[in-house]
């Protein structure tokens, strides 16, 4: 990453993967870190997330209600495509990842940062 980055949106869930990246991104690259999180119904998982983005490191937290959206126009028409994987798995995480990818653009253009963020591993479902 470049050092001229001073301000990222991370897509933040509030695990260890999303949290460690927060922390790096403010201790390592003196970055100021927005965290967001997308709203699209996981309810408790959200309790208590801004608080611990901002004790983590992070300038600001916004958690974005996307649960509307996310059944208009990607659950429905997922139902529609009979997107199922392996002939019986919904594709719930993989359908919310370009919703939250395009919320995350549009609050880093918001915010005013530089780049964008996620804690996605190579098998993770973390956030986008």
């Amino acid at each position: 990453m470049s050092r001229n980055v001073r301000k990222v949106v991370l897509a933040y869930s509030g695990g260890l993967d999303t949290s460690i990246i927060l922390k790096w991104l403010v201790e390592e690259m003196q970055c100021e870190v927005v965290a967001f999180a997308a709203d699209l119904g996981q309810e408790e998982e959200l309790d208590g997330l801004e608080a611990k983005a901002v004790a983590t490191g992070a300038v600001k937290a916004r958690i974005e209600d996307l649960r509307e959206t996310f059944v208009k126009d990607f659950v429905f028409p997922a139902f529609r495509a009979n997107a199922i994987y392996e002939g019986q798995y919904l594709l719930g995480t993989s359908i919310a990842r370009p919703l939250i990818a395009q919320r995350q653009v549009e609050i880093a253009r918001e915010e005013g940062a530089d780049a964008v963020s996620h804690g996605a591993t190579g098998k993770g479902n973390d956030q986008v």
